[in-house]
This record gives C-alpha cells, structure tokens and sequence, in this order.
C-alpha cells in the first residue's frame, strides 16, 4: 500500500506538533539544497571588515545596486584605517545612490573607529560584540559570523525569508526576531547559514514577491502555500 502523504492545503497549518514542523523543515532545507547546492551571499567582499560594510548598506536598498557602489568605496578605503579616517563628506558622495547616504556614511564610518579602537581594526567573531557595534544589528551580525567566519550563530531573515517562511508554514509572524527564533528551533543547526541564502536565491528565481511561479516550483509538492489562493485544478 502506498504511503499516504498531507495533502497541499493553501491557508491551512502543515503541521501541528514541533515534531512535525522539524520533519517538515528539513524536507524544505533539502528541497532547497538540491536546487541550490552551493550558495553563495549575494553581497561581493573580499574581506570579513568588506562584508560587514556592505552588509550595513545594504538595509532598504538591493544588493545589486550595494554591488555597484562598494568597489568604489572599498577601492578607497579598504580597510577598517581607511574607512575611520575618511571623511564624512566623501563617504556621502559615494554611498548617496544607496539611500539614507548620511545616516549609512556615519554607520560605517563609526563602526570602522570602533573597530580601530576596540578590536584592533579586525571584525570581532561574537555576536555580542557585533552587535555593539553602530549600525550593526542582529541580521548584519549573522550574516558576518556565517558567511565571513562560518559561524552559526542564528538563522538571516531577510524580505525573502520572512516572506517565503511563512508561504512554507515554518512560522507565522511578520517580526524577524520571532521567525528567526522559530527557524532556529524547527531547523537543525548545521543548516542556519545556507538555508537562508538558499531562501533567497529561491525567493529570486521561482518564489518572487509579486506572483510566485508555484506550478514550476521544484517544491510544490512539499509547500503548503500558506496564504496564497489555491491552484487551479
């Protein structure tokens, strides 16, 4: 006799217990492996201090358009010495395209003299002393700590991953603090850097904002569509 399987029910819980969400997020954590085997941050650095910068940049803004500013500031200010000694006038002229360009030039900038004065110019590897420092909160800090340094140290929600976790049924908040608590706990530890790069790689190919291709998805099967309109049989 064949196994029976839930059926695909769009607005309905997919499962009850935490057992149940556990066996269904890791279906979903392999789904997403298969089809993105190697994922990669999206944000281009060539260095932890790289990375954290543009992280900062990129809040409200694209990664594609941060892509397209920081090698002009990374050519000039490279290092954590450079960006601390710069001046606030010429990091505005190159961040302006990014939005919030004064509010951005001064989170960096400050965030390089603190580096300079408390960590001897290098990206500390704790979440706690990421996130002391400005215009770092806990998103940047996980994304620094996992990508740069391989540390697992939370689950990055981001638009596509509040957004696509909820389609999937692995939470049901709209605050990133609590739907990265659920993914913390639903999800096994090894999988909290690449799942969410793979959520947003998946967020850009198949599961986009605006009409999610749901009859291409490779994760139909396993999806509850929560919240969306139920397919045309």
């Amino acid at each position: 006799m064949a196994k029976k399987t839930k059926p695909v029910v769009s607005g309905s819980s997919y499962a009850d217990s935490l057992d149940d969400k556990k066996k269904h997020a890791r279906k979903i954590a392999r789904g997403l492996a298969r089809l993105f085997p190697e994922p990669e941050c999206a944000l281009i650095h060539d260095s932890p201090f790289q990375l954290l910068v543009a992280t900062i940049l990129s809040a409200q803004c694209t990664d594609e358009r941060v892509n397209a500013t920081t090698p002009t500031l990374f050519k000039k200010y490279p290092t954590a010495a450079k960006l601390a000694a710069s001046k606030q006038d010429d990091v505005e002229k190159i961040v302006y395209p990014l939005g919030f360009f004064r509010a951005k030039a001064t989170n960096i900038r400050k965030m390089a003299q603190a580096l300079m004065d408390d960590h001897e110019g290098e990206v500390p590897k704790t979440l706690k002393e990421l996130v002391a420092l400005p215009g770092v909160g806990r998103k940047t800090a996980n994304v620094v700590l996992g990508t740069a340094f391989d540390i697992p140290s939370g689950v990055v929600v981001d638009t596509h991953v509040k957004r696509i976790c909820n389609l999937f049924g692995l939470t049901t908040s709209k605050n990133p603090e609590i739907i990265e608590r659920d993914l913390m706990e639903v999800l096994p530890k090894k999988e909290w850097i690449a799942f969410s790069h793979r959520v947003i790689l998946h967020g850009r190919a198949t599961c986009v904002a605006r009409k999610p291709r749901c009859r291409e998805c490779a994760l139909l099967k396993i999806c509850p569509r929560i919240g969306l309109k139920p397919l045309d049989q």
